[in-house]
C-alpha cells in the first residue's frame, strides 16, 4: 500500500503503505513490566494514519546484475518477461522530479487495453508467510511464556480468497471482482459496450506453499494479545525485512522468501503474487518511524536462454491481514491488501510518473504529496471522508480501501470515468482535484 501519515522519511524503491509518527518503546525495564521490545496492544490504534511514498527499499537488478531503483528503467531493451500488461498515456501540464515541464505521461497497467475487449485472466498465487521473531541466540524468542511466531493461518488465507478481491460483488459499474470493476469504471469511456461481457481483467487465486521468515534479534518489536497469547502485531525493520524477502544475488537461491518461491515455481513471471502476512508491519530504523503496512514491486532477474534472454519481472505485493481494532479510521482485514492490489493493477512496475499532486484531509490536515500513480495514497489520508468501503459477502464484512482513479491524476475536469467520478468504489470520496500544476514537493508555480 502506499503508506499512512505526517510522513516518515523512507528510501525510494517500491510503493508502500505506512503509518508514521509512532513513539518508540521505552528502554526502561522494571520488575513485572514489558520487555523493551514489547509494545502496548493499542500502540497502532492511537497513532495517526499517514503516508510516505515509495517505501520498500528493494534495489532492482538489471540484466547485468547492476543495482537500480527505477522500475522499467532497470531494463535497457524491452521486451520483458512478465505478466500481461498494456501501455497508454495521458496529457496534462506538470513538472517532472527535476522541475522540468512535462505534458505527456505514459503508463503501464495490468491486463489488456480497454479497446481490445475480452477477458484477461491472471494467475494470482497467495503465499502465506510465517514470521518467527528470533532471540539473540538464534532461537525463537519466548516472552511471557509464549513463542513469538505470527502465522498467516488457513482461516486468514481463506478469508482473503473469499474476499471481493477475488469474488464477485455488485458495484455501480457492474458485478465482478473489485479491481476489474475499478478498471472498468475508470476507462468506461473507452469501452465498446456497457455490457458486463466486454473487457475484464480477472485474478485467479491459487494458495501456494507457505514460507517462513526468521527475523534476527534487534530488528523487531511486538505486542501480545489481550489474553497474553502471541501476537496482536509485530513490527520489523524495513531494510531487514526487504533483505529477508527478496533474493540478494543472481542466480537466486532459497535463502529468502521470494527466492524459494521462484525456485519452487510457486511464483512465476506471468503471475501477480501476494506474500500474505498476519499483522506484520514495518518501521524504518526505529519504531519511532513506523509503520509500512504493505508494498508492491517486482523482483527483477536477468533473462535466461529459455525465455530469449528477456529480463524477468516477478510482479508482487506484500500485505498483511489486519485484525479489527489495531488501527483507526476503519483500517482492518483486507484494507492494506486491497490498497496494494489496486496500485499494482494501475502501476505493476512501480514506474508510472504523474504530475505532482497533493491530497489533504480538510478536517485533520493530514496530507500526501507525490508524483507517482499511487491510487491508494491519495485516499488513505482522507480520514474525514472515510477511506474504507464496506462490502458484506460470504459471511463477513470486508473493508477494502477506496482508490483514486486515473482521471484524478490526469487532472481531468470533468472526469471521463463512470459517473464522472474520481474515486472507486465510493464515488463520493474524492470530489475535487489537486491544485496544479505543481513544482517538485508540491510547491506552487511562481
Amino acid at each position: 500500500m502506499r503508506n499512512i501519515l505526517s510522513r516518515c522519511v523512507l528510501p525510494l524503491a517500491a510503493v508502500a503503505l505506512a503509518i508514521l509518527s509512532c513513539p518508540a518503546p521505552s528502554n526502561a525495564q522494571k520488575a513485572g513490566s514489558a520487555t523493551p521490545e514489547q509494545l502496548p496492544s493499542d500502540f497502532l490504534k492511537t497513532k495517526p494514519i499517514k503516508s510516505g511514498s515509495n517505501a520498500a527499499g528493494k534495489l532492482k537488478r538489471n540484466a547485468t546484475g547492476t543495482a537500480t531503483t527505477n522500475g522499467l528503467a532497470a531494463v535497457s531493451v524491452p521486451p520483458i518477461d512478465t505478466l500481461a500488461y498494456w501501455t497508454g498515456e495521458f496529457t496534462a501540464p506538470g513538472y517532472d522530479s527535476n522541475g522540468n515541464p512535462q505534458s505527456v505521461w505514459p503508463y503501464q497497467m495490468v491486463g489488456a487495453a480497454p479497446e481490445t475487449g475480452g477477458t484477461t485472466t491472471i494467475n494470482a498465487p497467495i503465499i502465506p508467510v510465517t514470521v518467527r521473531l528470533l532471540d539473540a541466540d538464534g532461537s525463537v524468542a519466548v516472552r511471557n511464556g509464549v513463542r513469538l511466531i505470527l502465522n498467516a493461518s488457513s482461516n486468514i488465507v481463506n478469508a482473503v480468497v473469499q474476499s471481493p478481491e477475488f469474488q464477485s460483488a455488485k458495484y455501480t459499474s457492474g458485478n465482478g471482482q473489485l479491481n476489474d470493476q475499478m478498471m472498468r469504471a475508470q476507462f468506461s469511456d473507452r469501452l465498446s459496450s456497457d455490457d458486463d461481457s466486454s473487457w475484464h481483467t480477472l485474478l485467479s487465486p491459487r494458495v501456494k506453499r507457505g514460507r517462513v521468515m526468521n527475523v534476527p534479534y534487534g530488528n523487531w518489536a511486538y505486542a501480545l494479545n489481550a489474553d497474553g497469547s502471541c501476537c496482536a502485531f509485530a513490527l520489523v525493520e524495513q531494510s531487514v525485512f526487504s533483505n529477508l524477502l527478496f533474493p540478494p544475488t543472481y542466480p537466486v537461491d532459497n535463502s529468502t522468501v521470494i527466492g524459494a518461491a521462484e525456485l519452487a515455481g510457486d511464483m512465476t513471471t506471468h503471475d501477480l503474487t501476494t506474500l500474505l502476512f498476519n499483522n506484520v508491519y514495518l518501521y524504518d530504523t526505529t519504531v519511532t518511524n513506523c509503520c509500512v503496512l504493505g508494498f508492491h514491486n517486482a523482483d527483477v532477474e536477468p533473462g535466461i536462454a529459455s525465455n530469449g534472454n528477456r529480463p524477468r519481472f516477478y510482479v508482487m505485493d506484500y500485505a498483511s491481514w489486519m485484525s479489527n481494532g489495531l488501527f483507526s479510521f476503519g483500517f482492518q482485514d483486507i484494507t492494506a491488501f486491497s490498497h496494494e492490489l489496486a496500485e499494482t493493477f494501475n502501476d505493476p512496475f512501480a514506474d508510472n510518473a504523474t504530475p505532482w499532486w497533493l491530497s489533504v484531509d480538510p478536517v485533520f490536515g493530514s496530507g500526501q504529496c507525490q508524483n507517482i500513480l499511487e491510487t491508494g495514497d491519495v485516499v488513505e489520508v482522507l480520514n474525514s471522508a472515510d477511506p474504507v468501503f464496506s462490502i458484506s459477502m460470504n459471511g463477513r464484512t470486508y473493508h477494502p480501501q477506496n482508490e483514486a482513479m486515473l482521471p484524478w491524476f490526469a487532472f481531468e475536469s470533468p472526469s471521463s470515468a463512470h459517473l464522472g467520478a474520481y474515486s472507486f468504489p465510493d464515488e463520493t470520496t474524492l470530489t475535487r482535484l489537486s491544485p496544479g500544476p505543481l513544482l517538485p514537493g508540491c510547491q506552487p508555480v511562481p
